[in-house]
């Protein structure tokens, strides 16, 4: 799949897992940066710090979710526990130990390889983190359901789109959301969204906060949407995981794409702290 912004060196490589297989890519080199992106994205969600970080001399390889972009949508299960044994495997793959870059769903299984395997974690960022599941009432969870049905998925995920990224959108925003737009057209992968919507639980991820150790950058567009009170939920992840917090003004929920030369110095800045330990 041609994305806006990708890279010429980067080829799509994959990992088998149990169910199928799960689409990366990788540049650069240095310590190994795995960054994940949320639901709905694409590893092209990326595409802006990606090159700042292969500058700053890091192997970074960025994958796409399962169900998502290049990778297989022959799973049965979708969610933070799932992601988190893909993100655990591309790092087997690579080297054995790396910093995870999570965004929203995948902050929740950042979290969750950092709590279970400590020793393949040596630092988190949290973008935009979902790790705990957010309040909501019956009604709302019915009517969240029933927008993400297959059947009209690709045009309500692209009404929608522009919501998350209140603020100040990516110059290529109308071509990234085509990109995202045609994934979910086609129909297994418009399913297969559907059921990461449907299935997706951070309880798993809440439950884990206590146990990570690694040092950890929560990032968090001023405007996200998807929390009542963005300051306030970064203030919580940074509180329970001991780690520091960067409020990104005029971004919503993907400050790496919205505001790429702030959130590339922040992360920049906290590798240069975790690779001086």
């Amino acid at each position: 799949m041609t994305t806006p912004q990708q890279s010429p060196q980067a080829q799509t490589h994959y990992i088998d897992r149990p169910e199928g297989r799960v689409a990366y890519d990788i540049q650069g080199e240095g310590p190994l940066l795995v960054l994940v992106p949320g639901m709905g994205e694409l590893r092209s969600s990326y595409r802006f710090l990606t090159p700042a970080l292969v500058d700053a001399g890091y192997t970074v390889a960025t994958t796409d979710l399962r169900g998502h972009g290049d990778s297989a949508t022959t799973f049965a299960a979708y969610g933070d526990v799932e992601t988190a044994g893909d993100i655990r495997a591309l790092i087997a793959e690579l080297g054995g130990s790396a910093v995870i870059v999570g965004n929203s769903l995948a902050a929740g299984a950042a979290v969750i390889v950092a709590a279970e395997h400590p020793d393949e974690v040596e630092g988190l960022v949290l973008v935009g983190p979902f790790v705990r599941n957010p309040p909501a009432n019956a009604f709302m969870r019915a009517m969240f359901r029933a927008m993400m049905a297959p059947a009209w998925i690709a045009p309500v995920w692209k009404g929608y789109m522009p919501t998350l990224y209140a603020g100040r959108k990516p110059d290529d925003f109308d071509e990234y959301r085509a990109a995202v737009v045609a994934n979910l057209k086609r129909k297994e992968y418009g399913r297969a969204f559907s059921q990461t919507t449907r299935q997706t639980d951070h309880d798993p991820a809440e439950a884990k906060l206590g146990a990570v150790t690694a040092p950890t950058l929560v990032i968090m567009g001023d405007k996200d949407p998807d929390f009542k009170d963005p300051a306030a939920e970064a203030r919580f992840v940074g509180e329970a995981l001991e780690g520091r917090v960067v409020m990104v003004a005029d971004a919503g929920h993907y400050p790496h794409s919205q505001q790429p030369a702030e959130t590339a110095a922040a992360v920049i800045e906290f590798l240069g702290s975790v690779h001086r330990a």
